[in-house]
């Protein structure tokens, strides 16, 4: 195809076509006329995606069609409702999603922070390597870092540094995926490795009773969280390995824009977290009382993701932006 002979065959029509995008109130005919062009002008971007690939025509056209597109459709805008739906029917259908992706590396994730808990309260050396005896003594001590850790802050000021910090180990987990997911991995050992230090170090001070007392509350929900967003930063990163059967661009559009909108989703339960890890971990409340919040929310959550996410599901959602705010694309062969 030759590119000068086919642009000026349809400069005329791709001019009109603007014009036509930029009026608020085109009348019945213009609307009519408007409608025919955006279809040519669609087409065209196809023959020369498919037929002569040149990159500055490729991107006049495509912001051409696409304000043709929002010309044809009308534009729309983000509203609570939005917000609503996004919480009630997209963000538990893309956990159910991503279901046998974030539960193994949660299993995964636990059964060696076990290991390397008991690899460190079983063996004086690794736990000498950790630090000198008497910083060891003043961390596991009642009272001292571990436990001091969740009420040398104030509440407030804490919930919202915890939040960030948990924020952004999740973010981290999202946005990493699209380097094939590698980075996600270190991330998450990091995890594993504070989690079972910890619980080795309160193991070997015979005080585990009481870690995992100020732990459970909160950390049910939000381990939950880091490997949910560890999960699909994964599901992300083998996305761009094996795109199945969608071009591997549609296919990293689709999954990038389910992971932006995870991230906004786990904010919010993370936000949960920080507020009970600074309200309620740190409580005068009985220990018993204090797991249970812990344990109810974290179901809770399970509920929300297998059972609203699995009818969220059935029902054709996966998590991505609504049909009308996504780009067009071209019918690839299965």
């Amino acid at each position: 195809m030759d590119l000068d002979v086919f642009v000026a065959s349809h400069q005329e029509e791709w001019r009109r076509l603007e014009t036509l995008s930029r009026r608020r109130r085109p009348s019945g005919a213009e609307a009519d006329e408007l409608i025919a062009l955006y279809q040519r002008a669609t087409g065209h971007l196809a023959q020369v995606q498919t037929a002569a690939p040149d990159p500055v025509l490729e991107g006049r056209l495509t912001t051409l069609v696409a304000r043709g597109r929002s010309a044809v459709t009308g534009a729309r805008t983000s509203s609570w409702r939005d917000a609503g739906r996004y919480f009630t029917v997209g963000f538990p259908a893309a956990l159910y999603r991503a279901r046998w992706w974030w539960i193994p590396v949660g299993v995964l994730s636990l059964l060696l922070s076990a290991l390397i808990a008991w690899w460190v309260s079983s063996h004086p050396e690794v736990r000498a390597s950790l630090g000198a005896p008497e910083q060891l003594r003043e961390m596991t001590r009642p009272g001292g870092g571990f436990e001091a850790y969740y009420s040398e802050h104030p509440a407030t000021s804490f919930a919202f540094q915890v939040w960030t910090n948990n924020a952004w180990v999740a973010a981290q987990c999202l946005v990493f995926g699209v380097l094939l997911g590698i980075p996600v991995l270190w991330v998450l050992f990091g995890n594993v490795m504070n989690l079972g230090i910890g619980l080795g170090l309160m193991s070997s001070a015979g005080r585990l009773d009481l870690f995992l007392g100020l732990l459970l509350p909160h950390g049910l929900l939000e381990l939950t969280a880091v490997f949910v967003a560890a999960g699909v930063g994964l599901r992300l990163g083998w996305t761009v390995v094996d795109p199945g059967r969608r071009t591997r661009s549609a296919a990293l559009a689709e999954e990038g824009r389910a992971a932006i909108g995870m991230a906004i989703g786990l904010a919010a339960v993370l936000m949960v977290t920080g507020a009970i890890e600074a309200f309620v971990t740190p409580s005068g409340l009985p220990t018993w009382a204090r797991i249970s919040i812990g344990v109810t929310v974290e179901v809770l959550f399970l509920l929300y993701a297998l059972v609203l996410g699995r009818r969220a599901a059935a029902s054709g959602e996966f998590g991505d932006v609504e049909a009308a705010d996504r780009t067009d694309l071209q019918p690839v062969a299965a």
